[in-house]
């Protein structure tokens, strides 16, 4: 029997990793101090971008930008999990889980153009360094985090109407620990084909479509630095990258594994484990990659907390 196009649910369930009781104070301080780690370190490196006048670089601009985006990233999720896990509910409304699908397909849309367009900046300062600072000038830099605004807004909204068309049966629990898009619309009783044509689409233009960009800018930078004669030049070209391409290399490899594997029907609980990596994990990692092997964010930070720069 058909259902009726009318039905409309006030909640799905989220099951999460385990409704063993036992595990869930060891899931909520896992996950807590993870957005703890992720918020407080993002916030020091947005902090010691806007400080610290030797960072007002492009780089810099679009690393300060990343880091708010993760901020807002880890926030639309995980929150909401904690909450659950302490009130003992796996409740979301469905206004809530619309918002959900929204906000994390806006803030993964803007992560990935945001790591283009560092790959971008990487490519010319190595490459071309001598027009370096005449391309990648203030207004270019403002326009491309303002076109990837934009792009990532509209497929959000596009992929959350989407989903308001679609009608769902009752008691919808959906095997996650916040709204994925692709799990939700996977419930739904009526027809997903326009559903799944449009989230291919949207995955292989706004997910696949900026690697062959990220593989160009890479392949000219390793092409430049083989250039170089001293050794000491090539470590530190190299180190300028490296960090870079570690973010891309997890972003890419666990966001697009979870939506590339969505149509098969036993990846579930493996689409929630590489969620928790691009959503969770990358966020968190960010700022140790970037700092860890950058003298200027490290000695911005030391300035901030009051330790001398050696």
């Amino acid at each position: 029997m058909e259902p009726d196009n009318d039905t409309r649910i006030s909640e799905f369930l989220l099951l999460g990793f385990s409704e063993d009781p036992e595990l869930q104070p060891l899931i909520f301080g896992l996950f807590l101090s993870m957005y703890l780690i992720t918020v407080c370190g993002n916030l020091l490196i947005i902090v010691a971008v806007s400080s610290d006048s030797h960072l007002h670089t492009p780089m810099y601009f679009f690393l300060a930008n990343l880091s708010f985006v993760d901020i807002c990233f880890t926030s639309t999720t995980v929150p909401k999990m904690l909450w659950n896990i302490q009130t003992q509910s796996k409740v979301i409304t469905y206004a809530g889980c619309i918002s959900q699908i929204y906000f994390v397909l806006l803030f993964a849309g803007w992560d990935d153009f945001l790591l283009t367009a560092m790959a971008y900046d990487r490519f010319l300062a190595i490459c071309h360094p001598l027009h370096y600072t005449v391309i990648m000038n203030p207004w270019l830099c403002g326009l491309l985090v303002l076109v990837s605004w934009i792009i990532s807004v509209l497929n959000s909204l596009l992929q959350s109407l989407m989903v308001l068309r679609l009608s769902f049966c009752s008691e919808v629990e959906i095997p996650h620990f916040f709204c994925e898009f692709n799990q939700v619309v996977r419930h739904a009783c009526s027809d997903m084909f326009l559903n799944n044509t449009v989230m291919y689409f949207a995955t292989v233009l706004l997910g696949l479509a900026p690697l062959p960009g990220i593989f160009f800018s890479y392949s000219k930078i390793v092409s430049s630095i083989c250039q170089i004669s001293s050794i000491q030049g090539k470590y530190k070209a190299f180190s300028t990258c490296v960090s870079h391409i570690s973010v891309v290399s997890l972003f890419y490899c666990t966001g697009l594994g979870v939506y590339l594997s969505s149509a098969a029907p036993q990846s579930s609980h493996a689409s929630a484990v590489a969620s928790v990596m691009y959503t969770v994990v990358t966020p968190m990692l960010n700022p140790f990659i970037y700092s860890l092997r950058n003298r200027d964010i490290k000695g911005a930070l030391k300035r901030i907390v009051g330790v001398p720069v050696m």
